[in-house]
């Protein structure tokens, strides 16, 4: 986490704090709480605190900022991936706040702002009609019932550049009613970590077709532990094997996808 992060669709994490509590189905193998148990960090759950962090810890997208003004480029920034921004609770209000503040004095990065809560941004949120150039919103989308409960919630909000984030994908996405309307940048990638469970490679399919339909950029982050093994069977489908997330790669039928908002059709 922090600088040059090795999540693929982003530049930096950044982390306004630890800690979170489990809210659907994608939820249910999260890297974050095992990555926090890992480090002796009780920070899970409704009634556990949160882990906050000093001023160093602050600084450091000042950094990044200064670095990305000084070669022209735009930097983007994962913003929080131990955390949810918007997980409603009255102890994280001023570190928001904070949050907010650090935004606005980082004009050279891009904030990416992911969530499962999009329907606690309107009321949480620090800005209401105009929202900051430099901020993206996202949300997971991980089956099409929180397709339908959360994409309401996210096309509300007049955020410059909207995302899903389809991971872990657990099943098949039909996401054309809110493409081009909403969706400005669709991520997808399967789960990885010991109890990750397997994809249908034609989930991704599908929703990279969707996104060329709608000329929206979309991105294939992961498959995964699983993997593609011996191709097509009798009945159409595909059989997977578990081989570890480095074997099995980021290609989807032969191609990397790597698109992003603003680069539609670069690989």
């Amino acid at each position: 986490m922090g600088r040059d992060s090795r999540i693929e669709w982003t530049d930096h994490t950044f982390n306004p704090w630890w800690g979170c509590t489990k809210v659907s189905a994608a939820c249910t193998n999260c890297y974050a709480e095992a990555w926090a148990k890992r480090v002796g960090a009780k920070v899970w759950g409704a009634k556990t605190g949160r882990r906050f962090f000093g001023v160093n810890h602050w600084r450091e997208p000042l950094r990044w900022n200064l670095d990305a003004a000084s070669t022209g480029d735009r930097h983007r920034v994962f913003c929080a991936s131990m955390a949810d921004v918007f997980e409603d609770r009255r102890e994280l209000d001023a570190w928001r706040d904070r949050l907010a503040e650090l935004i606005h004095a980082t004009p050279n990065l891009d904030w990416l702002l992911l969530t499962k809560r999009p329907n606690k941004v309107a009321s949480l949120a620090p800005w209401r009609a105009t929202w900051p150039a430099n901020v993206w919103l996202g949300t997971t989308v991980e089956s099409q019932a929180w397709a339908e409960k959360r994409l309401p919630f996210l096309a509300a909000i007049p955020a410059r550049v909207r995302f899903v984030s389809c991971e872990p994908l657990l099943g098949e996405l039909d996401l054309r009613p809110w493409l081009r309307t909403t969706i400005q940048w669709v991520i997808a990638g399967g789960e990885s970590g010991p109890r990750a469970r397997a994809p249908d490679p034609e989930w991704f399919r599908t929703l990279r077709d969707q996104c060329l339909e709608s000329r929206v950029p979309f991105h294939f982050k992961q498959w995964g532990d699983w993997a593609p093994s011996t191709g097509w069977t009798g009945d159409g489908s595909t059989d997977m094997a578990r081989v570890g997330k480095k074997k099995a790669g980021r290609t989807l039928d032969g191609r990397t996808w790597d698109q992003l908002p603003g680069t539609l059709g670069l690989a």
